[in-house]
């Protein structure tokens, strides 16, 4: 069994060294291709060097660390964050030339969902992406929660990680926006690299919509607006209940290159889409043996409910919840347009669905050949508000 595995695992390495191209350039690392020597330039931005220059790190001689490394001076944490003025945009960001954004890590204090993310590819005037932050990095809550995916981490101390690939040909600008009443502090990182870019290489993609409540035998919309050719790859869900019992027998629909009344692709369940079942309980009996059901947190890889909020029978009564769904190894590819739905379904008395009108956001991402759909209209503060 040893051998057999061991040979396979040879044949397997083999394959993967005869299927790597002659030049890499370094977009896509990973264990798979780690070893092998790239052109590509790695550089960061941060407060402590704003523009990713080469031996540009560490010289700043003021910043909100300035009084804290008096004793030190340059070079001695000056410049570890910003402060992003009430109703301003600050520029995280700003890189001329081809490459890809590798990682991204960022510990916002302000308001998550009155901390606007957006990031321009090349010579756009609209953006790819624009979320809240919170709900870009699977927070849309406004509360921690842990989250160990494979695109997306949430570490102790509300870190925000982002590993997905973000190619450019021409340029890359990334702003966050202080839509709120009062300041915050921004620490940030923007890992990257200065490569040239493949031709087959599409731009990533993240568009945030938010109903509440969704009207009676509505339909929620997570995107309709995607026209040219590319693959879906992620979906975060903020889903707050206002009815008591089950809310996840709704299917998701995928309407996919001129689908029109039916869909090509159509889920069994908002708990099936997102890889559980069963609502989500995991069943035990207490200490009477009596047998009590409870929502289970999960967090893996590539799916998960990392956040379930209970309610405190207070105040803060309502249930709510975050889930994630990556398309990594099954992207959902699309030639000309994609429309995504999906349903809220509770349960009435006699066996029949309630058509249920929840509070609903969601973050979906996907990677597109440019021009990119016309984009909603962000909705406005209040309509952002999590009380």
């Amino acid at each position: 069994m040893r051998r057999t595995l061991f040979l396979f695992c040879l044949c397997l390495s083999g394959r993967l060294f005869a299927q790597q191209p002659s030049k890499f350039n370094g977009i896509e690392s990973n264990m798979g291709n780690i070893f092998r020597l790239s052109e590509a330039k790695t550089r960061s931005i941060s407060p402590e060097n704003f523009n990713g220059a080469k031996g540009g790190g560490g010289k700043a001689t003021t910043g909100m660390g300035q009084s804290a490394a008096r004793d030190l001076g340059q070079g001695w944490k000056v410049s570890p964050c910003v402060t992003i003025k009430a109703h301003t945009s600050f520029t995280i960001a700003e890189i001329d030339g081809s490459g890809s954004i590798q990682h991204i890590w960022m510990t916002p204090t302000g308001n998550w969902r009155y901390s606007i993310l957006r990031f321009y590819w090349d010579d756009e005037s609209t953006p790819s992406v624009e979320a809240p932050v919170g709900d870009f990095f699977c927070m849309g809550w406004g509360r921690y929660a842990p989250v160990q995916s494979l695109p997306v981490c949430v570490n102790p101390g509300s870190a925000f990680n982002c590993y997905w690939p973000m190619p450019f040909r021409k340029k890359c600008r990334i702003t966050m926006e202080n839509i709120d009443d009062k300041d915050m502090v921004l620490y940030y990182q923007v890992d990257y690299i200065l490569t040239d870019v493949p031709s087959d290489a599409a731009y990533f993609h993240a568009q945030y919509r938010r109903v509440n409540p969704l009207p009676y035998k509505g339909v929620y919309t997570l995107v309709d607006s995607i026209q040219g050719r590319g693959q879906y790859v992620g979906t975060y869900m903020a889903w707050g209940v206002h009815n008591n019992g089950w809310w996840g027998e709704g299917e998701i629909k995928f309407y996919m290159d001129g689908d029109t009344e039916w869909p090509t692709i159509c889920g069994t369940g908002t708990e099936d889409y997102f890889c559980g079942s069963y609502d989500f309980d995991t069943r035990k009996k207490n200490e009477h043996g009596v047998e009590v059901t409870d929502y289970t947190e999960f967090s893996t890889p590539y799916t998960g409910l990392p956040q379930v909020i209970r309610g405190d029978g207070h105040y803060s009564m309502a249930q709510r919840f975050g889930l994630y769904r990556w398309h990594i190894t099954d992207p959902i590819r699309f030639e000309k347009s994609l429309k995504v739905t999906i349903q809220a379904l509770g349960w009435r008395d006699g066996g029949r669905y309630l058509p249920l009108q929840d509070d609903i956001a969601s973050t979906v991402f996907w990677y597109q050949a440019e021009p990119h759909g016309a984009f909603p209209k962000l909705p406005v503060k209040d309509q952002l508000e999590v009380n």
